[in-house]
């Protein structure tokens, strides 16, 4: 008997190689495999300049999917659930500044950061840079993002924009990611030494970098996240780490004060936030729980990712 096959259910390593044929084949296959599952249904899907994008419903949940890998998720019932817990991190911030006023993310895929902060915190300006149009138009059309004075969406590269950016911000928030033959893989000109010291020079007195790495932090999936906390505290004087309990990711906060904060007085904080009413999310002393302020094993021997040399696919690599 003939059992058609999920995509979801391969391993990690097998749908990764589908990313070294040809985007066309790549997207054959992906479509295909899509159709031959009976409970899951596609709503979407195109091939942009940068990915192929589909959009799908399955249990009550509606997925984004760039070449077969889900980047965002959405409860269809209630919008502001069903998301990947690694985009609640994004919300620690709000640790160290209470007043929280600009923000900046980078990359939109679903669009969960952007309808939490608009839900949640609505005396906050999101900025969102995306750098593909039809991302843009996919998150406004099936995952209820909306423009308005208070978030707003720009098509540019993230490091570009902020190059040219003459306003500062309280918090910018990196989520972007690019399709290479080992999968999904940070964009190498957002990892290194030079663009930190870009986003450093945008942030207020205050300022936080959060960050979210696929990776771990220890064993597979390590070396990405050292080399990326290395590289930080070249820039940044204080780097903390929230590991996500549901899926590999890895959310960095680095902040301009070089205040260091413990375990215990992180919890502190997210009591007072909690008591005053600036910390809205059911989840946030749960969240806050996951804070580490100690490196990763791996950093003592990472190396330091710069323009000239941040072999980003390399270490994504080793994290099969």
């Amino acid at each position: 008997m003939c059992h058609p096959f999920r995509l979801s259910s391969w391993p990690i390593s097998r749908s990764k190689a589908l990313a070294r044929f040809s985007p066309f084949l790549v997207a054959l296959l992906l479509a295909l495999s899509a159709r031959a599952q009976g409970d899951r249904q596609i709503v979407f899907e195109r091939t942009s300049k940068y990915h192929y994008i589909q959009v799908y419903d399955e249990d009550g949940l509606r997925t984004l999917a760039f070449n077969g890998s889900s980047e965002s998720r959405m409860s269809l019932a209630d919008p502001f659930t069903g998301h990947f817990e690694y985009t609640e991190y994004f919300q620690m911030p709000f640790l160290w500044n209470p007043n929280i006023k600009r923000v900046l993310m980078a990359g939109l895929g679903g669009g969960s950061a952007q309808r939490a902060f608009a839900h949640y915190f609505t005396n906050a300006t999101v900025d969102t840079v995306e750098i593909d149009p039809v991302v843009v138009d996919v998150a406004k059309e099936y995952f209820q993002v909306i423009e308005s004075p208070s978030s707003r969406v720009h098509i540019d590269d993230a490091r570009q924009f902020l190059r040219r950016a003459t306003n500062t911000y309280d918090v910018i928030i990196m989520d972007a990611y690019a399709t290479t033959r080992y999968g999904s893989s940070l964009p190498p000109h957002l990892t290194t030494k030079e663009f930190f010291l870009i986003a450093n020079s945008r942030l207020t007195a205050n300022g936080t970098l959060a960050y979210n790495v696929i990776g771990r932090m220890s064993g597979s999936g390590d070396k990405l996240v050292g080399a990326l906390y290395r590289t930080m505290k070249e820039v940044f004087p204080q780097v903390y780490l929230f590991p996500s309990t549901e899926t590999p990711n890895v959310v960095f906060i680095a902040t301009k004060s070089p205040e260091h904060f413990t375990w215990e007085h992180a919890q502190q904080e997210a009591q007072k936030l909690i008591r005053s009413g600036l910390a809205p999310l059911p989840a946030f002393s749960i969240r806050a729980k996951q804070f580490e302020d100690r490196p990763p094993a791996s950093a003592a021997q990472s190396i330091i990712l710069t323009d000239d040399f941040a072999p980003i696919e390399s270490l994504m690599e080793d994290s099969k």
